[in-house]
Parts: C-alpha cells; sequence; structure tokens
C-alpha cells in the first residue's frame, strides 16, 4: 500500500470524525437550547434568562463550534469529489459561509438575550432569534445541500443516494421556507425538521469512513 493511498484514507477517517463531532456538539447544544415560552412576560424572560445563564452559554459555543466541523466535513467531500475548481464546489463553499453567518447571527441573539440592561434586551433578542430561524429553511440549508448533493452524484465517494438525498433535503427545506414564510414563529414540527440534516451529516460521516479503504483507491483530481 503506497503512501499516497495511506494519506487519503487517514484523509476520509479524520474528515469523517469532525463531522461525527460536529453532529453531536449540535446535538448537545439543541439539549440545553430549551428556552422560554414566546408568550412569556416580560419578568419572565429576564428571570429564565438569568436562571439559565450558563447553560445557555454552554449551548451557545457548542452551537458555534459544531457547525465548524460540519462545514470541514462538506470541504473535506467536496474535496474528495473532485469538485473544488467545479461549480458545485464553489457554491458548497458560498452554502456554508451562508450556513455559518445564519448560525452565527442566531447565537449572538442567544448571548444578547442575557443582557439584563435595557429590559428591552432580552425580548428583542429572542424575536430577533425567531426571525433567524426562517433564514436556515428560506437560504442556508438549501444553498449548502443542493450543490453537494451535486457533487456527491457525480463522484464516486460516497454511494450516490447520499447525493440524491442531499438534493431532495434542499427541496424539502426550501419547500418549508415558502409554506411556512407568513408564520413569524415556526411551528415546532417546523424546526424539528431541522434533526433530519444531522441524521444526513451522521450517517455520511460513517459511511466515509466505512468506505475509506475504496475512496483511498480513487487518485486525487
Amino acid at each position: 500500500m503506497s503512501d499516497s493511498v495511506i494519506s487519503k484514507r487517514s484523509f476520509c477517517i479524520l474528515s469523517g470524525l469532525s463531522g461525527i463531532a460536529g453532529v453531536l456538539m449540535l446535538g448537545a447544544s439543541f439539549a440545553l437550547a430549551n428556552g422560554p415560552s414566546p408568550d412569556a412576560s416580560r419578568a419572565e424572560l429576564l428571570a429564565f434568562s438569568q436562571q439559565h445563564s450558563a447553560a445557555i452559554l454552554r449551548g451557545a459555543w457548542l452551537q458555534a463550534v459544531g457547525p465548524v466541523f460540519i462545514v470541514l466535513f462538506a470541504f473535506a467531500l467536496v474535496r474528495l469529489a473532485g469538485a473544488t475548481q467545479r461549480l458545485a464546489g464553489w457554491m458548497t463553499l458560498f452554502g456554508a459561509t451562508v450556513l455559518m453567518t445564519v448560525s452565527l447571527i442566531e447565537i449572538t441573539y442567544y448571548i444578547g438575550a442575557l443582557f439584563p440592561d435595557p429590559e428591552v434586551m432580552t425580548p428583542i433578542s429572542l424575536r430577533v432569534i425567531l426571525a433567524v430561524q426562517h433564514l436556515y429553511f428560506i437560504v442556508a440549508a438549501p444553498a449548502l445541500f443542493l450543490p453537494l448533493g451535486i457533487a456527491l452524484i457525480t463522484s464516486r465517494v460516497l454511494p450516490r443516494v447520499f447525493g440524491y438525498l442531499a438534493v431532495l433535503l434542499a427541496a424539502l427545506f426550501a419547500a418549508l421556507g415558502i409554506a411556512f414564510l407568513q408564520t413569524l414563529i415556526l411551528p415546532p414540527k417546523v424546526t424539528a425538521f431541522a434533526a433530519v440534516q444531522a441524521l444526513w451529516w451522521f450517517a455520511a460521516a460513517i459511511a466515509l469512513i466505512a468506505r475509506s479503504g475504496k475512496v483511498a483507491q480513487i487518485p486525487w483530481e
């Protein structure tokens, strides 16, 4: 077995572990992100933020760092698929940038909601968080999954079903974004659907690790 094959296999394994780590961190962040009711009074909001500030900050850190590992995994898939100089590769980069931007905006307002002064800071921050959640469905998830799916469909890195599922996820997220565009507060069943993308990343990461030996035999493009 040549050094180049060993190196590429290690690259696949480390990339897969990055994807798994990112999903686990996001899962932990969601477990810590049980917020107050949108109908809570200002006093109740302030009390909640003060009582749960440590958990909110831990969840914010996990939600900020977790996507970085997932984006790293996505870029690795693009590299392995030989799509770095193709439109699908460039658009995956764009989609990942949008996703990180949306995520970081939401996290900023998680932290902003903890400030007790001025008193309007907490309720305004929570309203901005609810507004930003729309962006994930409207543009962030579709802009990442669509080009990444196309890159995978045209490669042998993962079974092509992963590429087709990524394109399907992009279409479903976009459809939900349009369907609930005029609903200011997304229903829990809609926001819960975001967890589906985590399953895709997790399964894709495991598949890449399992196929690392086979993928290592494919020449770098």
